[in-house]
């Protein structure tokens, strides 16, 4: 086995697939018994429903709801019936797990955004709930598809009787409204589209909706599992024995897969002899059942340090867990880890997870009963060092993932030599195919870490190594949806901790976000917060920023003379500490400001404050450009000797900087005004110049050249895309 971080060549772009097992049935070859439940489902399909019968057209997509206890097989059945559908629904099968594997419900915005992903819709970093289902719907209104919704929000499930039927009786089994609520904002608004949803009990709050209510297995189809795992030998010669397991186990196919996990790792033992032990095991309160009974049966026969290894793994992110995971869990190494997570899997105590990457999944049934193990076994301090150790791993893998895009001579890349073999990518494919294999393991990892509280440094440290690593890999446009959750954790520990200046960066970070994504209104909020922040930190940069960022956002809102103004606040602070560049960029945007308004005296003043602010420094291509719009505003005055005067000179300054795209977009400048001039054929001369230097594509823009509307916090123009430096 390599001991290497990652090797996933091949990988194949796309979310985490679902966990498979000899219990899971995700393969129709290992999908065992629920015959009457698979046919009852599929008839419900096309049952005449409510709107019907009405005399109606059914509004929405039909839900099948599969109702059970964790460890039922209702993930199975739900998965088996879906790969038996998957020809009826050519735009895919999405799916999407609605509780964290602690219970936690996930919010129906996050829900809506893997889905969005899963489709390859875009959405706007930031949108909230209304917002991405709203568009979730809209990109399943011309489509075929159907969504598998698992792990629906419960708040207690008793276990139904054997054989319940597909009425659901049951009503015993209290689900939360949550569940109807995390449901009903994804249902397509198209009949064409079909959802099947797994929960603990009854969906009382969607209408037209009958559950599918599982109990055990039938006793062929136990016995059927319990062979794949132990083998047919030992089944077929004490057929009584293995009846009396299967009843022992409840025919819960969770409980019969770790049953036939424990024989097949003791092969001289007797099937009666499993199912004995299980009858004499004292009773460990009203939770107990089978499966309990025979998870702790096989613990009980594990030895102490893999033992530790699996009861700590209730502590793995989203319940995913790789070979990193449990060796930090454990503090062992990462080859003794993988080799008790494949003894785990063996014993029907994990799934493997399809995947690039050596993955397993924690099955959901198990949490509870290995947190309480882990909670009486445990002393708090070393759960706490464990996830220290967890937390810690996870950073220095983000910070090797982020190094090896750096240079080959980087202090990046030589630092990242001296790190263990384990901690290291091969090469960049490698590393952005390992983040974006295991991101939902990371972000909740982040979100975990936060929600702890008391190990608010690690988090920070792991927030900012995640940020750092999804930036160099993705880009920001691409990370900018988790790059806003992550931004807004991170605002929550600067919040508990009282720290002014963190608060001002994820302030600043986010209101950034917002107004990329047009919602300039609580952009504005979000920088005034943050300047809020920045004077109580005493940071000089910080208030800087927020200072001119209120501006852009007051010039997007078109209240031109409060960004002037707020310019000017930011122009005080950047003379203050000499920041001559800064200062220079300032006077533009005052001056951009003062433009919009049509104030063109107050906009040429502070042009040439920006043009004279540029010699000092010596920024030959800013001073050109800086001349340019001094031109363009000369020209908007009625100025039109005095705008050809200027573009000329802006002209020498950008052939001296050698800037062939300012350059060719100041001949187009000069060009339009000689054409106002009454000189068409010296702007002919101009503008066939411009097309020589950057191709016949810049011919269409001498209209927006010469266009007074502004765009994007300045006039626009061509060389403005060269200046974009120098803006928010």
């Amino acid at each position: 086995m390599t001991d290497q971080a990652v090797d996933t060549d091949g990988a194949a772009r796309g979310a985490v697939p679902p966990p498979t097992s000899a219990a899971a049935g995700a393969d129709g070859a290992r999908f065992v018994g629920r015959h009457r439940e698979l046919k009852e489902l599929r008839a419900d399909i096309d049952r005449a429903g409510l709107d019907t019968l009405s005399g109606r057209k059914a509004p929405r997509a039909r839900v099948l709801l599969i109702a059970g206890r964790p460890g039922s097989g209702r993930t199975a059945l739900a998965e088996e019936l879906a790969r038996q559908l998957a020809d009826a629904y050519p735009d895919g099968i999405l799916r999407a797990r609605l509780c964290d594997p602690d219970g936690t419900p996930v919010p129906t915005e996050r829900t809506a955004r893997e889905l969005l992903d899963a489709l390859a819709v875009p959405a706007p970093a930031g949108a909230g709930e209304d917002d991405l289902t709203a568009t979730l719907r809209a990109a399943l209104a011309d489509r075929r598809a159907l969504l598998l919704l698992d792990d629906v929000a419960e708040t207690a499930a008793p276990a139904p009787a054997k054989g319940a039927d597909e009425s659901g009786a049951d009503d015993a089994d209290a689900v939360d409204a949550a569940g109807a609520a995390q449901v009903d904002p994804l249902l397509p608004d198209t009949p064409d589209c079909l959802v099947v949803a797994v929960s603990g009990g009854p969906l009382t709050g969607i209408p037209d909706v009958r559950p599918c209510t599982l109990g055990g297995l039938d006793t062929k189809a136990a016995l059927d599992l319990l062979t794949r795992s132990a083998g047919s030998v030992r089944i077929t010669v004490d057929p009584r024995s293995a009846e009396s397991l299967v009843e022992a186990c409840g025919g819960h196919p969770a409980a019969l897969v770790i049953a036939g996990g424990w024989l097949a790792a003791r092969p001289k033992a007797a099937v009666a002899d499993l199912a004995k032990q299980l009858r004499e095991l004292p009773e460990d309160g009203a939770a107990d059942s089978g499966l309990a009974r025979v998870f702790r049966q096989a613990y009980a026969g594990l030895p102490g340090p893999a033992a530790r290894i699996l009861r700590l793994l209730c502590l793995a992110p989203a319940g995913y867990v790789d070979p990193h995971t449990a060796s930090a869990l454990a503090g062992c190494s990462v080859n003794a880890a993988r080799a008790a997570l494949d003894d785990f899997v063996a014993l029907g105590l994990l799934r493997t997870v399809d995947s690039p990457l050596p993955q397993y999944d924690v099955p959901g049934c198990l949490v509870p009963l290995l947190w309480e193990l882990m909670e009486a076994q445990d002393r708090p301090g070393e759960v706490q060092l464990a996830r220290a150790r967890m937390l810690e791993r996870t950073v220095r893998l983000l910070q090797s993932c982020r190094a090896i895009t750096e240079p080959g001579d980087s202090a990046a890349r030589k630092k990242l030599a001296g790190l263990p073999r384990a901690l290291r990518f091969p090469n960049p494919r490698a590393a952005a195919d390992w983040l974006r294999i295991r991101r939902p393991a990371l972000l909740a990892a982040a979100r975990l870490a936060v929600a702890d509280g008391e190990l608010d440094t690690l988090a920070r440290r792991l927030m900012s190594a995640l940020t750092r690593a999804l930036a160099a890999h993705w880009g920001t446009e691409a990370a900018a949806p988790d790059l806003y959750g992550i931004h807004q954790l991170v605002l929550d520990v600067a919040e508990r901790r009282e720290l002014p200046r963190e608060q001002a960066a994820a302030l600043l970070n986010l209101a950034d976000l917002d107004a990329r994504t047009g919602r300039t209104h609580e952009a504005l909020a979000r920088y005034r917060a943050a300047l809020d922040c920045a004077r109580e930190a005493g940071d000089p940069y910080a208030t800087g920023r927020a200072m001119e960022s209120v501006g852009g956002a007051y010039q997007e809102l078109g209240d031109y003379p409060r960004a002037a103004d707020w310019y000017g606040r930011a122009l005080a602070e950047r003379q203050a500490r000499d920041e001559r560049a800064d200062a220079a960029r300032l006077h533009g945007r005052i001056a951009t400001a003062h433009t919009y308004a049509g104030r063109y005296g107050e906009a040429l003043r502070n042009w040439r404050s920006a043009v004279a602010g540029h010699r000092r420094t010596g920024d030959l291509p800013a001073r050109a450009r800086a001349l340019g719009e001094l031109a363009r505003v000369q020209e908007y005055a009625g100025r039109p000797e005095d705008c050809l005067r200027t573009c000329r000179e802006a002209i020498d300054l950008a052939r001296q900087a050698a800037d062939t795209r300012l350059l060719a977009a100041l001949q187009l400048r000069l060009a339009d005004t000689l054409d106002r001039l009454g000189d068409p054929a010296a702007a002919r001369l101009h503008r066939a110049a411009a097309e020589r230097m950057l191709g016949s594509e810049l011919s269409g823009e001498s209209a927006e050249v010469g266009s007074p509307a502004p765009v994007d916090g300045a006039p626009a123009s061509a060389y403005e895309i060269r200046s974009a430096s120098g803006r928010d």
